[in-house]
């Protein structure tokens, strides 16, 4: 068997989990990746081009807006940061969201786990609003959405390794797909990601809630949640758009999990509330 016969195998075999996923609006018709308007300032990234950045961000950003068709985000500018990735509070000229990321050279599957972190607070902060941008002052249950952020970058690797094998952003790049699976695949089998050995989801939450609470963005926390979110975007990946109303400007800093989900469960349209209510369950 030769090389290349090789890597498609090993590219088949890392993404068999998920390839069985049967998602409910591809069973009509597949959807159309919409284009984000994305820059990516020059210098910073290595030895990666900024076109080849583009095009893997627009990849990521893909598998998640296809499902929002009804929203609307203001346009990004990424630039590169030394510190840690970052959805910024300063807008870029032409009141533009700026996101930092600390990828460097080619790993396309760390830029496209990050981007679709930050591209998930974009979504639940700044989608359809047409308000100056700024994020929502920060209250008790951020960690929801930090853990939903999680769950975003999951979601979006495990859907570039489904359609790379199909359509990369460059033929070249179609033995690249076995990575980004690989990349989630070995972020949830870290140890501090997964849950106590014959632990209950129920009995961790109860145990952790107040942490994550205080400290919103721990993310050994964040992805446990996103773990038990994931399978829930995966059945029903419109859910999504539900993230557009997770956020107001009337959010009580200090409100129970209880009372956050059902404000938003309320801000969304009728036919997202169920979806609303699915997350929930996880947790109540």
């Amino acid at each position: 068997m030769n090389s290349a016969a090789v890597s498609k195998l090993a590219a088949s075999l890392l993404c068999l989990p998920v390839i069985g996923i049967v998602h409910a609006a591809d069973k009509s018709r597949r959807w159309e990746f919409r284009s984000i308007d994305i820059r990516v300032q020059a210098g910073g990234f290595g030895v990666a081009s900024a076109s080849d950045i583009h095009a893997v961000l627009q990849s990521a950003a893909g598998e998640l807006s296809q499902y929002w068709p009804r929203t609307q985000l203001p346009s990004i500018d990424v630039y590169h940061r030394a510190d840690h990735p970052q959805t910024d509070s300063r807008r870029a000229a032409g009141n533009r969201i700026a996101i930092g990321l600390t990828a460097r050279d080619n790993p396309w599957a760390q830029y496209s786990f990050q981007f679709a972190h930050e591209f998930c607070h974009a979504l639940a902060n700044y989608s359809n609003s047409s308000r100056p941008l700024g994020r929502y002052p920060r209250h008790a249950n951020l960690w929801l959405e930090e853990s939903l952020c999680e769950t975003a970058s999951l979601f979006a690797l495990r859907a570039m390794c489904r359609s790379w094998q199909t359509d990369p952003p460059h033929p070249a790049w179609r033995e690249y797909a076995m990575w980004l699976n690989s990349y989630a695949k070995e972020r949830l089998a870290l140890a501090k990601n997964r849950l106590p050995p014959v632990t209950q989801f129920s009995i961790w939450f109860r145990e952790n809630q107040s942490l994550l609470r205080r400290n919103p963005t721990e993310r050994s926390r964040n992805t446990i949640i996103a773990t038990q979110l994931l399978p829930i975007f995966e059945a029903d990946p419109r859910g999504w758009e539900a993230l557009a109303f997770l956020n107001s400007a009337s959010i009580n800093p200090q409100s129970s999990l209880a009372q956050h989900l059902a404000q938003w469960r309320s801000r969304c349209p009728q036919r997202l509330r169920s979806f609303v209510t699915k997350v929930e369950s996880v947790f109540l």
